[in-house]
């Protein structure tokens, strides 16, 4: 649905990382849909030297409707391995749909925003809700947000917390632990063991409060993400994810992965 929906989609693919320093490089390819229709195509590249990451993403929309415009997406962030998480240091994302060309670079600091841009500028209105100092600190971008360290395939994995900052709008993902389960499909990129993470989310500031989209997902109760391990690596990488929509689920599903 719109661009939100799907940004907060295409944020899902490489959820992962190791907490040990070995060198990691693997590559990730996804299939979006609504309703079973196929919208978009993505790749995903994870880099780890040992102290320092990268995540770059492309994705080739076919639109869906007046749903979701046809176009391109990319993404990168890049930053530094610290305790249980990654630390941004940068995050650019790029669109261009329907004629229209969008730009995010945001830059950080020890968790916290130095400078950002956005092209063209997000304009404002009697609903968006303001951006504070306060919600600048103690934030990351949504890629590396999702990038989780952890030991085992277990509910330690979903028991997390995210502050996001895009570049427009400062939120908060909760993910909590919701089962386990068992990919089968010989037509995906992992058969094993899976671990199901429910996703709550909270907007802060920078959006719309009559926004629809916005309010939808706030209010959302089917917001899913399946986890894989990534062999031995210590990665942990979405198998499926869900986006419960009014049109029907909005998925996104593994069809190759090498590492």
């Amino acid at each position: 649905m719109i661009r939100s929906v799907l940004t907060c989609l295409l944020a899902l693919p490489l959820l992962a990382a190791t907490p040990a320093a070995a060198q990691v490089e693997a590559s990730a390819s996804y299939v979006v849909t609504i309703s079973g229709v196929n919208i978009a195509q993505m790749d995903i590249d994870l880099s780890d030297t040992g102290n320092r990451y990268s995540l770059d993403l492309s994705a080739r929309v076919a639109g869906f409707g007046a749903i979701v415009a046809s176009g391109t997406a990319s993404a990168q962030a890049a930053g530094a391995l610290a305790g249980s998480g990654l630390v941004s240091d940068s995050f650019y994302l790029e669109t261009r749909a329907n004629g229209e060309h969008f730009t995010v670079d945001v830059d950080f600091a020890n968790r916290a925003v130095t400078a950002f841009k956005v092209n063209p500028p997000v304009l404002d209105s009697w609903d968006r809700i303001p951006l504070e100092r306060r919600h600048l600190t103690g934030v990351g971008d949504f890629l590396s947000a999702f990038v989780l360290r952890g030991r085992a395939l277990d509910a330690d994995l979903c028991n997390r917390r995210a502050e996001i900052f895009t570049g427009v709008e400062r939120f908060t993902i909760r993910m909590a632990y919701a089962g386990e389960d068992t990919a089968t499909s010989p037509r995906t990129g992992y058969q094993g063991p899976v671990v199901l993470c429910s996703i709550d989310y909270d907007p802060i500031s920078g959006h719309y409060s009559e926004s629809e989209i916005t309010n939808y997902l706030a209010d959302s109760q089917r917001m899913l993400v399946w986890f894989a391990p990534l062999g031995t690596t210590g990665y942990f990488i979405p198998y499926r994810a869900i986006v419960g929509t009014g049109s029907g689920d909005l998925s996104m599903v593994l069809t190759k992965l090498t590492y």
